[in-house]
């Protein structure tokens, strides 16, 4: 089973960003616990981290032929990307939308995500733990568990 690890913007500054609401830890820490739970859960993941929304959406047609599945956070895009909304919904493959903050706490213009209609699921607020909660659901819905 492979699975498609994709960050959108700024999340490449985790660690230094607003750690208030992200905590200290970097993208690659959070990449290296993603690898070992899925070494755990027999499955490989590869990851992507664009700031250009162009970029994350070729990165998801590429999925077509190449993965079972998308875990995704689409950082600000979540908000109003209908063009990465539309590609996750042509590819046709399970995808899980991740947050590390709870978006339905923050400012009014981030309750609303443009993209988690078209995913089987979202977890936001747990922190590191959104992205492991997030491939877990995901190995589960691919195994049709």
């Amino acid at each position: 089973m492979k699975i498609q690890v994709i960050n959108g913007p700024n999340l490449n500054l985790l660690g230094v960003r607003e750690k208030d609401i992200y905590g200290t830890v970097n993208l690659g820490e959070i990449e290296a616990e993603i690898a070992r739970l899925a070494e755990q859960l027999k499955c490989q993941v590869r990851f992507f981290q664009s700031n250009h929304e162009g970029e994350i959406i070729d990165c998801i047609h590429a999925c077509r032929s190449q993965v079972d599945g998308i875990l995704i956070n689409p950082a600000a895009f979540t908000h109003y990307s209908y063009a990465i909304r539309d590609a996750l919904a042509a590819v046709e493959l399970p995808v899980v939308e991740v947050h590390m903050s709870n978006i339905y706490q923050r400012e009014l213009f981030r309750h609303q995500s443009v993209t988690a209609p078209v995913c089987r699921g979202q977890i936001a607020g747990f922190g590191v733990d959104s992205y492991l909660l997030g491939l877990r659901g995901l190995v589960n819905i691919i195994n049709g568990l």
